[in-house]
Formats: structure tokens, sequence, C-alpha cells
């Protein structure tokens, strides 16, 4: 009983550090290229070495980290062929979710969008990358939530967290001062049941930025 005991706290702690770790590549909060070190991992979040090796082993798994043939492990450095892939693959996901979503699209998800959409400008205004990534995923995960495809959206999930670090790059980049053109788009053709309009809004809004990348 004690090693069962023992084995579901490694567990329930190794979750925790991958989660963490996860929601930090997700939104932009660790840069490209960045190395980490499972001594570091285990130091900050106070666990010991092997909880921290199983949340590495889980995220180099999903492609948010990057296992060099060294040992080295580091966030990725996406190259012009892998953005262009990665943003292929936001099209083709999202514009179906999205356009699965409509049908079970009602007010209050409307409303919740334009709320969303509201901090994203607040983001915006106070510079600040990390926020306006966290809350312009929050505006496509509550829209996709309504398609009912949970397959789906965590494939997306896992695009978003593959390029997690290169989104705050980017943000870098375009030096926003308004929220996305495309989101009041999104909303307009969610109000007026748009299947066309919303599935050439989601891809414009989910490829665009990502263009000037590979630029």
């Amino acid at each position: 009983m004690l090693t069962t005991r023992s084995s579901d706290s490694q567990i329930a702690t190794h979750d925790q550090v991958y989660r963490a770790l996860r929601s930090r590549i997700m939104h932009g909060e660790i840069p490209p290229g960045q190395a980490l070190t499972l001594r570091g991992i285990g130091k900050e979040f106070g666990v010991s070495m092997t909880p921290a090796r199983e949340a590495v082993r889980r995220l180099v798994a999903e492609g948010a980290l990057f296992l060099s043939n060294s040992g080295r492990v580091s966030t990725p450095e996406l190259s012009n062929d892998r953005i262009e892939e990665l943003a292929a693959l936001r099209a083709l996901l999202e514009v179906e979710l999205a356009s699965r979503a409509l049908p079970r699209a009602h007010m209050a998800l409307i409303d919740r969008l334009q709320s969303i959409n509201m901090t994203v400008a607040e983001m915006v205004t106070k510079r600040d990358a990390v926020g306006y990534i966290r809350t312009n995923l929050e505006f496509h995960r509550t829209l996709y939530l309504r398609a009912q495809a949970p397959a789906m959206l965590a494939m997306a999930e896992t695009v978003w967290l593959q390029l997690g670090p290169t989104m705050r790059a980017l943000y870098g980049r375009l030096r926003r001062t308004e929220p996305p053109h495309y989101h009041k788009l999104i909303i307009a053709a969610l109000k007026a049941g748009d299947e066309p309009g919303l599935r050439l809004a989601v891809r414009s809004d989910v490829t665009q930025g990502l263009r000037l990348l590979v630029s």
C-alpha cells in the first residue's frame, strides 16, 4: 500500500509540473531555443528529478520541447517550413471546429466571445505579450468547445503548444495596437449564421500573422 501511495503521489506531482510547463510554453512565457534542465525544473517546482524528467518526456513527445542528440532540452526554434506546416494545420483544424460550432452558437457564447475580445484589447494596450496570447487562445478555445469535437480540439491545442514560443516572437514583430481584426469578423459571422464568412475569418485569423514570420 505504501508503494501504491508513493507511486500515486509521484504521478500527481509530475502531472502538476507537466501542466504548469505546458501552460508556460503554450502561452509564450518561454522564448524559442531556451534551454531547460531537469535540475532547474526540479528546483523551481520543489520536486525530485523523476517527476521533472517525466514531465519533460511528455512535452518532448508533444513537440513542445526539443531533445537534441546530446541530451539538451530546449523550446523549439521552428524553421519556415515548420511554421508553414503548423499554420496549415491550424487552418484545417480550426476552420472545421468553427464550422461545427456554428449550429450550437447561441447569444451567450457570442456575448462571452465579445467579453474575451475586450480582454484581448486590454492586453494589447498593456503590451502584455503573454496575456495577449493566453486570451487570444481562450477566444478560440471558447468557440471550438461548442463544436463538441474533443479529439479535434486536442489536436489543435497540440499545434498551439508547438507554436507557443514562436507566437511570442511573432507578437514582438507585429507591435499590435488593437485586437485582431478577424475576431470581429468571426463574431459577426456567428451572429449572422454565415458559415462561409466564419470559415474565411477563422482561416485568415490563424494564418495571417504566422505568414509574417516566413516572409
